[in-house]
């Protein structure tokens, strides 16, 4: 129900936000509308405002607009309160407002999540030089040692984990060539990330050098006692360094009733602490949540806000760019794409996760349907705008045949692409997948 509810939640915002846009803009440039509909299909709900009908519809996945005299076998009377009475200008106006409510949205909502203030891995703002290799990995089967900083991904630069990730992320499957800097020396090496996980995922198996962190730590127990503090860094413990979350729980039960030093950093400078672990129940313990990384804390203001969504989106929006422009030139794993179905999953995922992460997952779907809207494919508005373009650079208008063929194309091409995302969400339920030998 959880997912259910959700789903209807961010998609209903998306549609209905989309659809405002276009609405909006017709009422302003005179244009009469006859319908604006959350939904298609038969109607649920319905009701008459001047000469608009707004309705909810039966079928969720999409909504629309119907303004007077859209198309020419509507029965055209000229009117100057139709859309085609308008010119071309206005039309256009009508056409982009739609995805650019959607980028709007999403540069808000994202806004609006990151003025909230967060606690984010401190990693994913450093320099990509590898502290761990995975066993069995892409990377060691490679020879990516730790200590080696990774430059460029397909001569792409990558100042940061983040962006390492933006760039290996959608290339499960897909040979890319890494640019390293070892002792000093530039090499370059190819690799194949490993598609992981129900979506695919690249990963290559490396990972950055991360060090533990109290998150909290518990009133009246041992770490509280011993004088630990919540942001305090863990440098080593028990003499032994570098050490990770798993051996630090490790070193703690392995000491009961005995004196454990912690080595730390507070607020960057060094200090040792001398903890002595209880068992509580039938485990030893300190008292306290530790992180398997250092946090960073953003608490921006309100202006830093929208400069941090403006620089999240644009990130979002090359990631996006660079993943349509391979499905063209085979870069892009088509089994990465997402329907109405992986769509749900992730906003029930979000949900149960918190209202900071539906609210980003909506953000980037945002952004996502007001990129997509815009590619140049008849029956999308970016379709639309192109065949006015393509009109006023001839200076005439197409036939009505002309249309309805460019329209017919880009059904059959978006037809193909719902196909497509439909199995590729049905086949990752593992029932189903079950049932597909060919997998």
């Amino acid at each position: 129900m959880t997912t259910l509810l959700a789903f209807i939640f961010v998609l209903g915002v998306l549609i209905f936000v989309h659809e405002l846009g276009h609405f909006i803009m017709a009422r302003r440039i005179g244009v009469r509308v006859l319908t604006f509909s959350l939904g298609f299909g038969p109607k649920i709900l319905s009701f008459r405002r001047g000469d608009t009908e707004y309705c909810v519809s039966a079928i969720p996945l999409g909504g629309y607009v119907k303004m007077a005299g859209e198309n020419p076998e509507d029965g055209r009377s000229g009117a100057p309160d139709e859309f085609l009475s308008k010119t071309k200008w206005q039309r256009f106006q009508v056409l982009i407002m739609g995805p650019v409510m959607n980028l709007a949205l999403a540069l808000v909502v994202m806004a609006l999540v990151l003025y909230q203030g967060a606690e984010l891995p401190a990693f994913e703002q450093q320099a990509v030089v590898v502290g761990s290799v995975a066993e069995g990995s892409v990377a060691e089967s490679a020879g990516i040692r730790p200590g080696d900083r990774i430059l460029a991904v397909d001569g792409n630069a990558v100042d940061t984990w983040e962006a390492f990730s933006m760039q290996v992320l959608p290339r499960g499957g897909r040979r890319i060539v890494l640019t390293l800097e070892r002792d000093g020396k530039r090499m370059e090496q190819e690799v194949v990330p490993a598609s992981v996980g129900k979506y695919e995922m690249g990963d290559i198996g490396v990972m950055p050098a991360m060090r533990p962190q109290i998150a909290a730590v518990n009133s009246g127990e041992p770490a509280e006692e011993g004088g630990l503090r919540r942001g305090d860094v863990i440098v080593a413990v028990g003499g032994e360094s570098p050490v990770t979350q798993p051996r630090v729980i490790e070193l703690i039960r392995a000491h009961e009733g005995q004196p454990l030093t912690f080595e730390i950093l507070r607020d960057g400078s060094p200090m040792q602490i001398t903890v002595t672990p209880r068992k509580f129940g039938d485990t030893p313990r300190i008292g306290a949540q530790i992180s398997p990384f250092e946090t960073r804390t953003v608490d921006p203001t309100f202006l830093q806000a929208i400069q941090l969504s403006a620089q999240r989106n644009w990130e979002w929006t090359t990631m996006i760019v660079r993943t349509l422009a391979g499905l063209f030139t085979r870069d892009t794993p088509v089994k990465q794409l997402m329907g109405p179905v992986a769509i749900a999953g992730l906003s029930g995922e979000a949900a149960q996760a918190g209202w900071i992460q539906l609210f980003t997952l909506m953000a980037m779907i945002s952004l996502n349907l007001g990129l997509l809207n815009l590619m140049p494919i008849p029956v999308l508005d970016g379709g639309h705008i192109a065949i006015l373009a393509l009109e006023g650079l001839s200076r005439r208008d197409f036939s009505m045949k002309v249309k309805e063929k460019m329209l017919l194309a880009g059904f059959v091409l978006l037809l193909m692409l719902m196909v497509t995302v439909i199995y590729n969400d049905l086949a990752r339920i593992q029932w189903i997948q079950n049932l597909m030998p060919w997998r």
